[in-house]
């Protein structure tokens, strides 16, 4: 028992405040040294000097915190003693000690910023009193400073994945841990206008909801906000606790959590400190899979089970770009917005992730781009935007809102800049030829159901096309004529009438114009390919 009540002792002493007392009348040093009982403050008194010289000296080597000095001195008094401190020293604590006629000193060392002034005769209870004070202010900052230590070291791991170099503190010492990483709920739509002073009241809260939930006598937390909506938590346990028991400690956080709009990603525990940083990229990755089911909790067996049925499928970014543009250039608004809900409805229904909706997202935006470009939009002034903040577009909806809002952009854009109008009257000409192609048409007729001239109409075709009418049907139609002759047994006749050529000779001739062979040759050599394709 004597041995642990030593070793405690050392222990203590060790944390302890360490004060050295100055005043050039030896009697009045030991009167002070020995009147208070400073073991019982935490104190340790390190010595005594009997000027300031003496006193700076063995500031220095003992590493003193706290000096308690007269002001008149011998040599070098107690002013002068605390301006070298402030220069040398400023985190030293100085309380000075003078009869009542040093009034006048005692403003300039109040100026010179001794945390207090005290007359003499001194009472021993309003030196304890100030003491006690500068102590608890001491031990504050010591305990604040180890936090800020654990708070630089845990963002590093969870940042950069290295420490640089520095052990982590010994506050963050443990049998067992785990990483959780916290985030607000739907940010952009709940907190998007928030002033920044506002919005510090909500981190505050939400760390001590956190915290609060986590109090347990054999757990310790540390956390520190990676990103204004990442909060990385380090759980520390002082004893050994099995999977069950540690999600189980998570789960009763659960209703607190959900209610703050807060959700929760947990890595799996772990033994070694060192291995925080994988462990931080752990939870992090699963963050993503709470817009699935909005789950408050999120652990690494969740995201197995998503993966297991998620089968992502292709998303079609040419037909959406074609369907919107064709309602951009009508100027429908409300088609536009629709196709966007609906392209979300399939995100939705097919479990596509934030970053899987952002690559499909910046295909289509491409394919918007360079179609318009095509279109003759040379000065748009619609620019490629940066990819959002995943951690504040941190769900569906708010993904979709920035989707909608960037087509509307896209909208005025095209509305302000007066495209042509001939971009989709074309488009209109095409598909009516593509229907209508096996009959004899005419640009004559095309143009009247567009209701449009045909002198206006062969110009704006050809300005969009750069073909001709008759020239773009004839290679419509050898096309459809090449692929009939290596698909079929049709007669050559009856390939002519199917894509529009009444008369066969006039079929043969443009046909070989088109190809350099006769429909029979061109046939024989389909044929030919065919069959060495086979052997092979």
């Amino acid at each position: 028992m004597v041995v642990n009540s030593m070793n405690s002792k050392l222990e203590r002493k060790h944390n302890w405040i360490k004060m050295l007392i100055v005043d050039d009348e030896p009697i009045i040093c030991a009167g002070l040294r020995h009147t208070i009982d400073w073991d019982e403050l935490g104190i340790q008194v390190v010595g005594e000097a009997y000027d300031g010289a003496e006193a700076l000296r063995l500031v220095e080597e003992h590493e003193v915190d706290v000096v308690l000095s007269d002001i008149r001195m011998e040599g070098m008094d107690g002013l002068k003693l605390a301006e070298r401190l402030k220069e040398q020293f400023p985190e030293v604590r100085v309380v000075m000690i003078s009869g009542y006629e040093d009034f006048e000193y005692a403003r300039q060392a109040i100026r010179l910023g001794v945390s207090d002034y005290l007359l003499k005769p001194v009472e021993i209870e309003e030196l304890t009193r100030v003491v006690e004070k500068i102590v608890k202010d001491l031990q504050a900052e010591t305990k604040d400073g180890g936090v800020q230590e654990a708070k630089l070291w845990l963002s590093n791991m969870a940042r950069h994945g290295i420490a640089y170099g520095k052990e982590a503190p010994p506050s963050l010492r443990g049998v067992q841990f785990r990483v959780l990483i916290t985030q607000l709920d739907r940010f952009v739509e709940r907190f998007g206008e928030r002033p920044p002073e506002r919005y510090r009241e909500i981190q505050d809260k939400w760390i001590q909801t956190l915290h609060t939930e986590l109090s347990h006598p054999f757990l310790r937390a540390v956390s520190v906000f990676d990103h204004e909506n990442l909060l990385v938590t380090l759980i520390m346990s002082d004893t050994r606790l099995d999977r069950t028991t540690w999600d189980g400690l998570l789960e009763q956080a659960l209703p607190e959590l959900g209610e703050g709009g807060l959700y929760c990603a947990a890595s799996e525990p772990y033994d070694d400190l060192e291995e925080t940083a994988k462990h931080c990229a752990e939870a992090n990755g699963l963050l993503p899979y709470h817009v699935v089911e909005d789950k408050v909790l999120l652990l690494p067996e969740y995201r197995e089970s998503v993966e297991q049925g998620r089968n992502l499928p292709a998303f079609d970014a040419a037909e959406m770009a074609k369907s919107l543009l064709a309602a951009m250039f009508k100027q429908d608004h409300e088609e536009v917005t629709s196709r966007v809900e609906r392209m979300f409805g399939f995100f939705r229904k097919e479990v596509f992730l934030p970053g899987d909706i952002l690559l499909a997202v910046e295909e289509l935006s491409a394919l918007l781009r360079q179609r318009l470009r095509k279109s003759g939009m040379t000065e748009l002034d619609y620019g490629h935007k940066a990819n959002p903040d995943l951690n504040l577009y941190n769900s569906y909806a708010s993904l979709e809102a920035l989707v909608r809002e960037e087509m509307q952009e896209l909208l005025r854009q095209i509305d302000r800049h007066g495209i042509d109008k001939s971009y989709w009257i074309i488009e209109k000409a095409k598909k009516y030829m593509d229907e209508h192609y096996r009959t004899d048409l005419k640009a004559s007729e095309v143009a009247g159901w567009l209701k449009i001239t045909p002198s206006y109409f062969s110009y704006i075709f050809k300005q969009s096309t750069g073909k001709g009418f008759t020239e773009y049907m004839n290679e419509m139609r050898m096309e459809q004529a090449k692929a009939l002759l290596a698909t079929t047994h049709d007669k050559v006749f009856e390939v002519a009438d199917k894509v529009g050529y009444k008369e066969y000779k006039y079929f043969v001739s443009v046909f070989k114009s088109y190809t350099g062979m006769t429909p029979k040759e061109y046939r024989g050599l389909s044929a030919t390919r065919d069959t060495g394709s086979q052997r092979n």
